[in-house]
Parts: C-alpha cells; sequence; structure tokens
C-alpha cells in the first residue's frame, strides 16, 4: 500500500469580486472547462462567465409540485366521491373548494423535497472535496475569492496552468492533491 497523493488540480485565491470575475472569464477563454469559482456571496455575472448551462432545479421543483397537488386533489376526489361518498350540508360529493388548503399544503411539500433531493442529485453532492484540505479555502466564507481547477481538464498543466492563475491576478496558488 502505497502513500502517494495524486494531484487533483491547483486552487488561487483572488482579491475580490470583481477579479474573480474577470479569472473565471479568462480561464473560460483560455478553453478551461473544470474549475470552480467560490466566493462567500452569489457574484452577478458568474455563471456566464464560467459558461454554466442555467439550472434544470426549477423545472424538478414545478414537477413535484405539480405531482403533489395532482395527487392531493386525485385523493380527496377520490376518498370523498368514490369510496366513501357522504352528503354533508347538501355539498356535493365532489367539493373540490374544501381541497385548496391541502393541495397547497402537499405541492408545497412536495416541492420541497424535490427540489432538496434534485439539488444534491445535480451538484453530485460530496462530504469531501479536495479544496477542503486548502488552509487559504477555509477562509472563503469570510473574505476569500478563489477558483479550484481540476487536473482532469485537458488543457491543465502545473507551470502553464499556474502562469495563467497569476496573470489573471490569482495569489497564494497551491497544488491540491487527493487524499
Amino acid at each position: 500500500m502505497t502513500n502517494e497523493k495524486k494531484t487533483w488540480g491547483m486552487f488561487a485565491q483572488f482579491d475580490g469580486a470583481e477579479s474573480l470575475l474577470r479569472a473565471a472569464a479568462g480561464l473560460r477563454g483560455a478553453g478551461y472547462r473544470r474549475f470552480e469559482c467560490h466566493s462567500p456571496f452569489p457574484i452577478h455575472g458568474i455563471d456566464e462567465a464560467t459558461g454554466e448551462p442555467r439550472s434544470r432545479l426549477g423545472y424538478i421543483s414545478a414537477f413535484m409540485a405539480l405531482i403533489g397537488g395532482s395527487g392531493a386533489i386525485l385523493l380527496m376526489g377520490w376518498t370523498s366521491a368514490v369510496n366513501f361518498p357522504l352528503v354533508i350540508s347538501g355539498k356535493p360529493f365532489f367539493s373540490y373548494q374544501a381541497f385548496i388548503p391541502i393541495t397547497f399544503a402537499l405541492a408545497v411539500l412536495f416541492a420541497a423535497v424535490g427540489t432538496l433531493l434534485g439539488m444534491i442529485g445535480l451538484i453530485h453532492m460530496r462530504f469531501h472535496h479536495p479544496v477542503f484540505d486548502s488552509e487559504r479555502f477555509r477562509r472563503f466564507s469570510d473574505d476569500g475569492f478563489s477558483v479550484s481547477i481540476q487536473a482532469s481538464d485537458p488543457h491543465f498543466d502545473l507551470e502553464k496552468t499556474q502562469s495563467l492563475l497569476v496573470s489573471l491576478g490569482g495569489n497564494h496558488i497551491e497544488v491540491l492533491t487527493q487524499r
């Protein structure tokens, strides 16, 4: 058994949101595709700069809300009109007005659960990422703006990538390894 560590990629820190945005656009322009930007807050325009496509999470949420609402209407309609019909105050068996609050609640519940599961599935959630080992990354939620580039990117080369990050304004550049 060897303790040899494999290079995962490279990590660089930037001075602010504008420099991170310029660096993302520069990396994308240089042909890099497998990189991530880390920021303590959302940056307007970062998705376009990195080339991220529009998220499919909204479609997943809407579909799950439709499933929850439809399921609620079908279940309540079936039980009140078919399975156990009761005449209550002269109302029709399928009195949809009474179903609205439960339909809304189940639509919201299904949308929330679908959004959570869809997000976990779309981001390919990992419990350990090589950037977590970097001391500089631990400060990213306070004041750090950084980029991590994966070694699996076709354009990745240690020397060329490091010189590109320096030319884009990166500092504290370090090589990340896998456990």
